[in-house]
């Protein structure tokens, strides 16, 4: 199950070095290649809470092997995309067999591991995070580089079917059979919530995407407001239900578990500096810089790598350290994003700097994420842990979505007027989204410093 978590991760961020081919092979605009990352996001963030309840409903092992039929056929699809459209679509679906798939890994480690042992599952699903990462940044360079057979992006999805094929045999094999009497009946899988839900996400992210690219006409400003008024009766609609008996989708219940509101907050702002962060690096080191897609992998390599050895290792450091981890960490990768851009500012390509800043930003986003997750799930009742872990990697997802989409924007809009007198450089625009990266991570540094009733 973590190898598909795996696959799945991988793919993510192979798609994030291929961006900038995607775009010259299949002549997509900055908010179609936009929409490519985050359509994933959109399916699999509405999508992972639903997939959470289906395991308990249907069986983990029923509904995982499902999800993981259902990426495998749609990351076939996607290889095979003739335009940018096609790919959207597919990449859709992609997201929804994901949403399917990967809740039933936290769901099966809360079920199964208490105590310590689950502290040390928590930390292996962390480092299956990191380890994803930094494996798909230079699989992703590879495969783009070496223009298999002269298909050059179409790997980084392709590479996905075998391993699938063989997930699937193997996972039929070995995972154990669902006990059919201890299944979930009483839940409903709250229908009305999900599309509440999901129309709100979708009203959030199109002007985001879109509206920089068509001038933000009113349109846009509307669907903006709309995505408020949805939340509000997203919300209003879940307490409603929680209080007349109901299984809302996201339980109030949760919500207000010790810490559960700082930890959503936290992980939202730590995934948006990432995603937002990778996004628009990746767009200016191979359009402003004209590095190969191989050179841009390696560039990122440190940051992951370095997420994955604090991931793995910060339990074991002092115990007088262990409550500031987690705002010293969004402090160092605050610091850490400032410094890449500062480093690229004049563009060059920053020299030792560079590699010192992002090893900052990987060892802060680290400490920003593995405590906050570990600290949220590790107390949660057995009962809550379908419901802990779905919203958890539902907000990872979204805060992955709201950084493409938003600090996309951003760079996008400095680079709009390139090639007029006075125009933004690539680097121009990828300093001013350094700094509103870093003002996030600001956030997310003195968010706990107002403590909650205990």
């Amino acid at each position: 199950m973590l190898a598909a978590q795996f696959m799945a991760l991988l793919d993510v961020f192979i798609v994030n070095v291929a961006v900038p081919t995607i775009g010259s092979d299949l002549h997509a605009s900055g908010a179609g290649l936009q929409l490519v990352v985050a359509g994933y996001s959109v399916a699999y963030a509405v999508l992972l809470i639903t997939g959470a309840r289906l395991g308990d409903r249907l069986g983990h092992r029923r509904v995982w092997l499902t999800g993981l039929a259902v990426f495998t056929v749609a990351s076939l699809a996607c290889g095979l995309a003739q335009g940018t459209g096609e790919l959207i679509a597919f990449r859709v679906v992609q997201g929804a067999g994901s949403a399917v798939m990967i809740p039933q890994v936290l769901s099966l480690i809360q079920r199964h591991f208490a105590g310590e042992g689950r502290a040390r599952a928590l930390g292996a699903y962390s480092a299956v995070l990191a380890t994803g990462a930094a494996a798909g940044q230079v699989l992703g360079g590879v495969l783009v580089s070496a223009d298999l057979f002269g298909t050059g992006w179409r790997p980084v999805f392709l590479v996905n079917v075998p391993v699938g094929v063989v997930l699937l045999a193997v996972g039929s094999r070995v995972l154990p059979r669902d006990d059919t009497r201890a299944l979930e009946r009483t839940r409903g899988l709250d229908l009305p919530g999900l599309v509440l839900l999901g129309a709100a996400v979708s009203l959030l992210t199109v002007p985001l995407v879109l509206g920089q690219e068509e001038g933000w006409p009113l349109w846009s400003w509307l669907s903006l407001a709309g995505a408020a008024v949805l939340f509000g009766l997203f919300c209003a609609y879940e307490s409603r239900l929680a209080r007349r008996g109901g299984a809302p989708l996201i339980a109030p219940r949760v919500l207000r578990h010790p810490g559960m509101g700082l930890a959503v907050f936290r992980i939202t702002a730590v995934m948006a500096v990432n995603g937002g962060f990778l996004f628009v690096l990746t767009l200016h080191i191979q359009g402003g810089l004209g590095y190969s897609a191989l050179r841009a992998g390696l560039t990122f390599a440190p940051t992951a790598v370095v997420f994955g050895l604090v991931g793995l290792t910060w339990r074991s450091w002092p115990a007088r350290w262990q409550r500031a981890l987690v705002p010293a960490g969004f402090a160092l990768a605050g610091a850490g994003v400032a410094g890449v851009g500062w480093a690229l500012r004049d563009g060059g390509d920053g020299g030792l700097w560079l590699y010192a800043a992002f090893t900052g930003v990987g060892m802060g986003l680290a400490l920003g994420f593995s405590p906050t997750l570990t600290g949220a799930l590790a107390t949660v009742r057995a009962e809550d842990a379908a419901d802990a872990g779905g919203l958890l990697a539902t907000v990872t997802q979204l805060g992955q979505l709201i950084g493409v989409a938003g600090f996309g924007a951003l760079f996008l809009d400095r680079l709009e007027s390139l090639g007029a007198p006075g125009a933004y450089t690539s680097a121009d625009g990828l300093l001013a989204c350094t700094y509103a990266l870093a003002a996030t991570a600001a956030l997310g540094a003195v968010a706990g410093l107002v403590r909650g009733r205990r």
